[in-house]
């Protein structure tokens, strides 16, 4: 599998479907052998017992490679294409560059699995015209058939048994549109009410409620920090109020803005801002001190929901 072969446009989105350990191993070690030989940039960022497997079959080989846990960096889907992908990439301009991106596996729940694939649909719009190849690894034994025909949705490139292909289902905005889902919250969620004036009263509001269901003072501070980010976004984007509730989920609190706007840019929040740029980065934070993040917006406004572990 070269790169060549892949390339009619500067980037190159293909899918992996692999099936074993072995077919694993051999595409990845080739891809970035390739790029290495070739003098490009190579970053591998799947999850942490893949990128050992990968990292020992190459050997010193590997030293020049960029290793990045997956498990951790892209426990948000939302923020690898600003924090992984377009680091990396952004790090090297001017030439080709390689990256092995793998953020959907078998670990990842039903209310994570939205974000993620619609985090592959956009990777298409945040990359393109740019000279990156990202290829995305898909575990044909553990993932469900579903998960993989949503594959051949967001990647123009299908890899399988040693041959690729272009996908004849690849349409990245029709799978956006499909998981937009409305996002009901359970019956029990505290909610308030608030406008310009009540900003402070609100940030209030989420620390009493988030600090009696558990969560550490560590992690209050980062939701003190969403909480003032979603609140003051609702006021300035979307029609000056709008209503947040709190509640627990399993090991995680989810604070949840609902109001008039319209996130009309699906990257918003996804695209690293430039340091001499004044403002553009609430969303971007919500990202990065989330570790989920899940959207929804129709005519009548947007759902952004922040989903912060206890501890």
């Amino acid at each position: 599998m070269t790169t060549a072969a892949l390339r009619g446009e500067p980037f190159v989105h293909p899918a992996l479907i692999y099936r074993d350990d072995l077919e694993y191993v051999h595409q990845m070690t080739r891809f970035i052998a390739d790029g290495v030989a070739a003098g490009e940039p190579v970053a591998v960022a799947v999850p942490a017992r893949r990128l050992a497997l990968v990292r020992d079959a190459l050997g010193p080989l590997g030293d020049p490679v960029r290793w990045i846990d997956m498990e951790q960096a892209g426990r948000n889907p939302g923020r690898i294409i600003p924090t992984v992908l377009r680091a990396f990439a952004d790090a090297h301009t001017g030439v080709h560059v390689r990256i092995i991106g793998e953020p959907i596996w078998a670990g990842r729940t039903a209310v994570e699995y939205p974000a993620c694939v619609q985090h592959e649909a956009l990777i298409n719009r945040a990359f393109a015209g740019r000279d990156v190849t990202i290829l995305c690894p898909y575990d044909a034994r553990a993932l469900a058939p579903d998960v993989i025909a949503d594959a051949h949705g967001t990647h123009p490139v299908v890899i399988g048994a040693g041959r690729s292909c272009v996908s004849s289902s690849y349409d990245p905005d029709a799978v956006l549109a499909r998981f937009n889902l409305e996002l009901p919250h359970p019956p029990g969620a505290a909610a308030f009410r608030f406008d310009a004036e009540l900003l402070p009263a609100a940030r209030d509001f989420a620390l009493a409620e988030a600090r009696a269901r558990g969560m550490s003072e560590a992690r209050l501070q980062d939701l003190n920090l969403v909480v003032a980010e979603l609140t003051t976004n609702s006021v300035v984007h979307g029609g000056g109020s709008g209503t947040l509730r709190v509640w627990a989920e399993d090991d995680r609190i989810v604070c949840e803005t609902r109001d008039k706007g319209r996130l009309s840019d699906p990257l918003a929040g996804r695209r690293p801002v430039r340091p001499d740029r004044i403002g553009g980065r609430g969303l971007l934070l919500v990202h990065f001190l989330s570790d989920l993040v899940r959207m929804h917006g129709d005519d009548r406004g947007t759902t952004l929901r922040s989903y912060i572990a206890r501890v």
